[in-house]
């Protein structure tokens, strides 16, 4: 699984858009309205965004308190230190769980059954395959100060017990979350605002016009951002 992992590593920046890409797969519905009601659309809404949502959030907070510099060396797993601060004590991952709460709460909100059955467990393995060829090279470089903090720190299941304390006792760095994010941010966010419109006629009742005009105002809108954020990082005005 260790080869398996440093295979992926080398393409793991393209994972996420490709799932993204896979969202839009026919599929059974996920929730359905012979099981949940003529009304069954709210629940994947609901759900998907709050699940999503969690990813974001912990993908944010990771990032303005302890952004880990695991970018990796030609292509090959790479760390210049261990990270056990910010959201690194509470779980090893949290750039990874936060990605998996991304693409599953999407799949939710797609209502791909395909997606969420499929799709997500494939994602699942490569992940796990990545993160344990990170752990062996964090191991062989960093010996009992890794293995000290694997006893203390779960790989995948967060404790949030003194999460309060972990962001009391650090300056959240919010413009480097924006830095870091507004790539993904902007996949993202187009992705569950296209979801919206052309999953769910209910949001615009049926009118296409208006379906298209939101959909067009709303990729506007994100690129606005995107191309805001870029600026401010490649002007030098805001630094990571």
């Amino acid at each position: 699984m260790i080869q398996i992992g440093n295979f992926f590593f080398k393409y793991r920046n393209w994972l996420f858009i490709i799932l993204y890409l896979l969202l839009f797969i026919p599929s059974p519905n996920l929730f359905s309205e012979e099981y949940f009601g003529k009304n069954y659309f709210w629940y994947p809404i609901i759900i998907g965004l709050f699940i999503t949502i969690s990813g974001q959030l912990i993908r944010g907070g990771t990032i303005g308190l302890a952004y880990i510099v695991r970018g990796g060396k030609d292509k090959k797993v790479y760390a210049e230190g261990l990270v056990t601060e910010g959201i690194f004590r509470h779980v090893r991952n949290p750039l990874y769980v936060g990605n998996i709460l991304m693409l599953l709460g999407v799949g939710v909100l797609a209502n791909s059954l395909i997606y969420i059955a499929v799709i997500i467990p494939i994602f699942l393995f490569i992940y796990q395959c990545i993160v344990l060829a990170e752990e062996n090279f964090l191991r062989n470089k960093f010996g009992q100060g890794f293995e000290n903090y694997t006893k203390n720190v779960h790989r995948w299941i967060p404790n949030f017990s003194g999460i309060s304390e972990t962001f009391s006792s650090m300056t959240f760095k919010w413009k480097r979350w924006l830095i870091k994010e507004y790539n993904t941010q902007f996949v993202w966010l187009s992705g569950i605002a296209l979801i919206l419109l052309f999953k769910y006629d209910q949001i615009t009742n049926g009118n296409e016009t208006l379906r298209n005009n939101l959909a067009i105002g709303f990729i506007l809108l994100f690129a606005i951002y995107y191309f805001t954020i870029r600026y401010f990082k490649k002007s030098g005005k805001w630094q990571a």
